[in-house]
């Protein structure tokens, strides 16, 4: 019996009795070795994803932003610019000539593409005080003086489009 556990002499004059082993050393080390690459490979392109995402994602933010202080500074030099234009339909921002407009042409900024979307407002009519009249989804009356604003910019993300939304209401200030 301890003949069997005993660890055999795998010197050069016995290297017919130990191949075998060192070729399954090797196969386990390489199996080991390539598992442990390709898990690499998958968390730095993971990573990768994460960090182009979030570069991405904070660009947007700023796109957002910037799209609704063009709106903004269209209502301030003139509240027709807001009112006149065509309530639910695709407008796009663009700063031209020293200032900001909005076109029916489709813009991009790089990647991304900004939109700007106007909606009427309705008011409820069921509170008595005229001062205190809140926006209500549907029903109500048409406040003229009042639009909802929806700045939208969209982009693809591997084979995705994703979309990040900025609504808000904006007022006549300068009646």
């Amino acid at each position: 019996m301890k003949k069997f556990f005993q660890k055999k002499n795998c010197s050069r004059y016995y290297t017919k009795r130990c191949g075998g082993m060192m070729m399954i050393e090797v196969l386990v080390a390489t199996s080991i070795i390539t598992v442990s690459v390709l898990a690499a490979m998958a968390v730095a392109q993971k990573s990768v994803y994460i960090s182009r995402r979030a570069f991405h994602t904070s660009q947007v933010a700023f796109l957002l932003e910037e799209g609704a202080e063009a709106v903004r500074i269209l209502r301030d030099n003139a509240w027709n610019n807001i009112s006149n234009l065509t309530v639910d339909a695709n407008y796009y921002p663009t700063f031209s000539g020293g200032t900001w407009t909005l076109s029916s042409t489709t813009n991009t900024v790089g990647i991304f593409t900004r939109k700007v979307v106007i909606s009427n407002v309705n008011r409820d009519t069921s509170i008595n005080t005229s001062t205190s009249k809140d926006i209500v989804s549907s029903g109500g009356v048409l406040d003229s003086g009042t639009k909802l604003v929806t700045v939208s910019v969209s982009w693809s993300e591997g084979g995705i489009i994703i979309t990040k939304t900025l609504p808000f209401y904006i007022t006549n200030i300068f009646p």
